[in-house]
């Protein structure tokens, strides 16, 4: 197991916040993960949720995507036309860096103001494309990777989504691959089996990141993020 990040800079960036990065291709069962994490009182912060809210109807960067992109991106009922618009940046690279620049920003305010607002003992940050991006591998102290065979997660899209092997194949490949989101791994989960050995891990990694956040904040950490009365 790699080192956890412990730099002090950081540490006092996130006033006391220890943050866990959660990722994975997709696919990879995050969605699951998070919630045994937060079935074990931990808040987790989703960006994929965060995203979704935005881009909803009268959302925040509704306008200034309407803006950019025109209507053609633009649902009849005002929210995101997601399969327009995942389209037009599958296609031009620079479309979708015009799309973060709009969408990140916001995410990480949002996201930012919900880790101060988080009292469990550590904070999990599910970011779907954390190793594609430095900025959000710098905010956490740790990353964990949700892994499993390319094979599986094909077929876990395809069932959910009714999307053709090539389309859930070409998402793949627009993602960082598995080995590359390994190699940033601190901890990875295999959830290629049972329920019951994916809660075995997660209880494992769980008191794994209650002793390294009491380790780095002291009492704060250990009693839920509150300081002593």
């Amino acid at each position: 197991m790699k080192p956890i990040h412990q730099d002090e800079t950081q540490n006092r960036k996130h006033a006391g916040k220890w943050l866990v990065g959660l990722t994975g291709g997709i696919g990879s069962g995050k969605t699951t993960v998070a919630e045994c994490f937060q079935d074990r009182g931990i808040v987790v912060i989703d960006s994929d949720e965060i995203a979704h809210r935005i881009t909803a109807p009268g959302g925040a960067a509704m306008a200034a995507i309407a803006s950019a992109f025109g209507s053609q991106v633009v649902a009849a009922d005002g929210s995101l036309d997601r399969e327009r618009m995942r389209e037009l940046v599958f296609e031009d690279p620079q479309q979708r860096k015009r799309l973060e620049s709009i969408l990140h920003p916001m995410i990480r305010q949002i996201s930012d103001d919900a880790v101060l607002a988080a009292t469990s003992p550590y904070v999990m940050l599910a970011i779907p494309l954390l190793i594609e991006s430095e900025q959000a591998r710098n905010r956490v102290n740790c990353i964990v990777v949700v892994d499993c065979p390319e094979a599986q997660q094909i077929e876990r899209v395809m069932k959910r989504s009714g999307l053709t092997e090539a389309r859930v194949q070409s998402i793949i490949a627009a993602q960082a691959s598995r080995e590359q989101r390994l190699a940033f791994a601190d901890a990875v989960i295999e959830n290629h089996s049972t329920l019951q050995a994916l809660e075995a891990q997660i209880d494992a990694l769980h008191q794994r990141f209650l002793s390294e956040a009491a380790a780095a904040f002291g009492a704060c950490a250990s009693d839920g993020g509150q300081s002593p009365a």
